[in-house]
Formats: C-alpha cells, structure tokens, sequence
C-alpha cells in the first residue's frame, strides 16, 4: 500500500509541474533555440612570395604539410597580378602575357596535386591605379583576358580592386560580364577556372561603394554571379575575438542607416581574414593555434545566423595575409617561423576538407 501511495504521489507530482507550464489555453513553452553548426569550407592563405621561382621549394612546405603529411590549407591564391599588364598581355622582365613570371603553371600544379585549389588575384593595393587604368580603357577585355589565363591554368581569380572613393564600377561590371561569358557561374565548383571571387573591406565602412554593389548584385544568393567575397584584414590585427566578430558581423547585417544603403550579406558569401605575420615576430595565428584569432573566433565563424540574407549559419572559412614574405618590415612565414602550429593546427582542429567540397549557395 505504502509503495502504490508513493507512485500515486509522484504522479500526481509530475501532473502538478507540468500544469505549470502548460495549460490548456497555453502552449508548452519551446526550448530555446540553439545556433545551427556548420563546418568551414574556405581555409586558405594568400601568397605572396619573395621570389615567385621558389614556391616549391622547402621555404613553404607548411602549406602543402600541417605536420602529418596533410595540407595545413585548401585553397592558396597567388597574389599579385597587375591589371594593366594583364590588358595589355605585357611580355618584360618580369611578366610574361601579362601574368608574373613565377606564376608558372608548375607552382599551381604543385599545389593542386595535393588537392588545393589555386586562384591568381589581380590587384591589391599597389595596383589601385592600374585597376582604374585598366577599367577605363577597356574592362571587357581585361575580364576575357583574365578568362583565358584562368582557362589556361586551370585556376579560379579573385578580383581585388581597392579603390575606396571612386570605384569604376561600371567598367568593373563589363570586367565580370566578360568573364562570366566565357565562364559561367557553377555553383558545383568542379570547373577551378569558374571559381570568381572579390576582396571587400573588413567591415562595411571601407570600400563602401564597391560594397553596395558587390552585396545587391554579385553576390546576392537568388541570382548569384560571384561566388563569394573574403572579408579582408583589418589595418592591422584585431586585438580581441569580439572585434573581429564586430567588423564581420557589419557584412551579416548590411548598413540600412547609409544613403543608399548596403544590404546584407548572407553568412554563406563570406570569410574572415587574418593576419598570420604581423612584425618581426611570428603571430600566434601563425604559430600558437590555442592562443590564436583563428580558435577564439571559431565558434562565431561556424555558427554566426543570418540577417536579411541567406538562410543558413557560418561563414565560408578563413583567409591569411599572407604566406612567404607579403613585406620587407615583416618576418617571413618560412623556417623557422612557419605556420604548422597555427594555421595547421587549426585545418586539424576544424577538419578542413581537402579538396575544397561544393560551396553553400545560401
């Protein structure tokens, strides 16, 4: 008797506590949302070299070996083609068709026989004056040249225009038709010469104008022309998780307050970017992964919700400024300061695929 009025009582116990919240004219109250989990597509460095014939020598071997024989990235993006040579397919010391000399189709097969995709980036901020050169002349050309050398390499390129107060972005809307006439959008990513991509700011309070546009008609996820765009670094690195998250959350949430406005970006189109060498010494993204931008940053990066825009959490990944020596005032990502203990540490930490897999397209 006693043990069935011990049962009757905790019945009637459990009936009591669920009355709390539920009744029958009030819905049970739902647990709290937790934020969606996506794992990082994009992890990938910018090259720059100090002497572009070395590139597959021992001086970079971190890229192609975190350690245990695996990629430390999946994708390296050879930096810097000068858009004026590249119009005018310039043969002279140091270019051949427009394109630097050691950009020789044995440094891209170098990587991409370990399953790393390869893109030229034609820009930068030295070549302000060149893109705006070269656009003005003749922005449908330079896209089908660019095509060509991207057919011929079998790579991808990444457009990276830097002019902040008066963008041609007429002549840069003829460069993206051209290519994209030869080289139409896939969404796939099976054709490495298909893969077009654009630099824009940290945040969305530099390049503005380019911005405006790239997010509205670029890189909208209805009709999407460029595949995606690297948020770049900052003037110098963030000193702090939240502020990176601050400036890549301006890109999430768009700039409804600006005349005329910059829309937002879906998580999906973007990444974040670091820097792995910030002076004379080696950075903790480079190599100390626990004490890195890269970990701190990561649970945002793989998780951080839509705003306006697209309808998945996370961002595409990381980019790192940059690989080799980017600068003669800063130390050079090569023995014995390479990047195994940061950048590679975190491809095993976030299970980087190698080959890069299809991209979400929202």
């Amino acid at each position: 008797m006693r043990k069935q009025f011990l049962v009757l009582s905790l019945l009637v116990l459990v009936a009591l506590c669920a009355g709390l919240y539920a009744t029958p004219n009030t819905p049970a109250k739902p647990a709290s949302p937790t934020a969606a989990f996506t794992s990082l597509s994009v992890y990938g460095a910018w090259h720059c070299g100090s002497d572009f014939c070395s590139w597959s020598s021992v001086r970079n071997h971190w890229l192609i070996d975190r350690g245990n024989g695996s990629p430390s990235v999946n994708l390296v993006v050879l930096s810097f083609v000068q858009p004026l040579k590249l119009l005018n397919k310039t043969n002279d010391s140091g270019t051949a068709q427009g394109v630097p000399l050691g950009m020789t189709q044995a440094v891209v097969d170098y990587f991409k026989s370990r399953g790393i995709r390869v893109q030229l980036s034609i820009g930068g901020i030295t070549y302000v004056d060149a893109w705006n050169q070269a656009l003005a002349t003749n922005g449908t050309q330079l896209g089908l040249n660019a095509a060509q050398v991207a057919q011929r390499m079998g790579v991808g390129i990444e457009i990276d225009y830097e002019e902040n107060t008066n963008p041609n972005l007429a002549g840069l809307q003829a460069f993206i038709n051209a290519y994209r006439s030869v080289l139409p959008y896939d969404a796939s990513g099976n054709n490495p010469a298909a893969r077009l991509t654009i630099d824009l700011a940290s945040g969305d309070r530099w390049l503005i104008a380019l911005a405006r546009k790239a997010t509205a008609d670029w890189l909208n996820t209805t009709t999407p022309v460029l595949d995606y765009a690297n948020a770049m670094v900052a003037s110098k690195q963030f000193t702090s998780a939240s502020a990176a998250q601050a400036d890549w959350q301006e890109h999430i949430d768009g700039k409804p307050q600006f005349a005329p406005p910059i829309v937002p970006l879906a998580p999906a189109k973007f990444t974040g970017s670091l820097y792995i060498v910030t002076g004379t010494r080696a950075a903790p993204e480079c190599i100390s992964f626990s004490s890195s931008l890269i970990n701190s940053t990561g649970l945002y990066v793989q998780t951080v919700a839509p705003n306006g825009a697209g309808t998945t959490s996370g961002m595409l990944g990381y980019m790192f400024w940059a690989a080799e020596c980017p600068s003669s005032r800063r130390v050079c990502t090569v023995p014995p300061d390479s990047c195994e203990g940061g950048v590679g540490v975190g491809a095993d930490t976030y299970n980087i695929p190698i080959p890069m897999p299809p991209l979400r397209q929202n």
